[in-house]
């Protein structure tokens, strides 16, 4: 199984940013740690900050399943929003922090509507999750 991990704007700064939020882990050594724990699943991973980047990667369409957190693109984002419901392939949703206890603004998402689910709120064991949702559906 190919699952395909696509971050949004400002998460190629994980482990630094907010760590109050987001944690001090770095993504690159949480996918380290995942691809080892998943071997017998290949696990791509793709991050922007621009919005026609992620939409351009996810319709290159080669893999089984996609694991997105769209970042701030999340709460405005119709044209991210298309492209996920453009897509024939499994998608969820995260968002290491619990955006339902964030301000007003971030606990709309418009992205959500076209994924399997969303986990939100346990950190990076979000994309764990995920990820174990994605297998046992394949």
């Amino acid at each position: 199984m190919n699952i395909l991990i696509v971050n949004g704007p400002n998460l190629n700064l994980l482990g630094t940013r907010e760590p109050e939020i987001y944690g001090s882990e770095p993504m690159d050594s949480y996918l380290q740690n995942l691809r080892q724990e998943y071997g017998d699943t290949q696990i791509y991973f793709f991050q922007s900050n621009i919005e026609g980047e992620i939409i351009n990667r996810i319709q290159l369409d080669d893999f089984d399943a996609l694991i997105i957190n769209p970042g701030a693109y999340t709460h405005y984002s119709y044209a991210i929003a298309d492209c996920l419901k453009n897509i024939s392939k499994p998608v969820i949703e995260v968002h290491i922090s619990n955006i339902y206890k964030r301000e007003e603004f971030r606990q709309k998402s418009v992205t959500a509507a076209h994924s399997l689910g969303v986990i939100s709120g346990f950190g990076l064991s979000g994309y764990r999750l995920a990820l174990i949702s994605l297998r046992a559906i394949h």
